[in-house]
C-alpha cells in the first residue's frame, strides 16, 4: 500500500498535534497550558510502530486529520 507523507493529525482535545514524516518517524507538538513543546520520534520498538501505524491508517477513533497550515501554526507557537 502506497502512502504519501507527510500526514497531519491532532487529538480531538487539541492537546497534541502530529506530523507523520514517514513509516518510521513523526513529530509531535504537545500543548501544555500556553506552552507548545515539539518532540521528534523515531520508531525503535514495536509499540511505537503500532502507534504510528494506527495514527496513519486507523486514526478516526483517536485522531482527527488536519491540514499542514494548522500544524505549522501550532509549531510556530513553540518556536517563539
Amino acid at each position: 500500500m502506497e502512502t504519501s507523507y507527510p500526514q497531519y493529525r491532532k487529538y480531538p482535545n487539541n492537546k497534541a498535534y502530529f506530523k507523520i514524516l514517514s513509516d518510521k518517524e513523526w513529530e509531535e507538538i504537545q500543548v501544555i497550558g500556553s506552552k507548545h513543546i515539539v518532540n521528534q520520534f523515531i520508531v525503535k520498538i514495536m509499540p511505537d510502530r503500532n502507534y504510528l501505524q494506527d495514527m496513519t491508517f486507523d486514526y478516526k477513533d483517536n485522531w482527527e486529520e488536519i491540514e499542514e497550515a494548522e500544524y505549522e501554526q501550532k509549531k510556530h507557537l513553540a518556536t517563539r
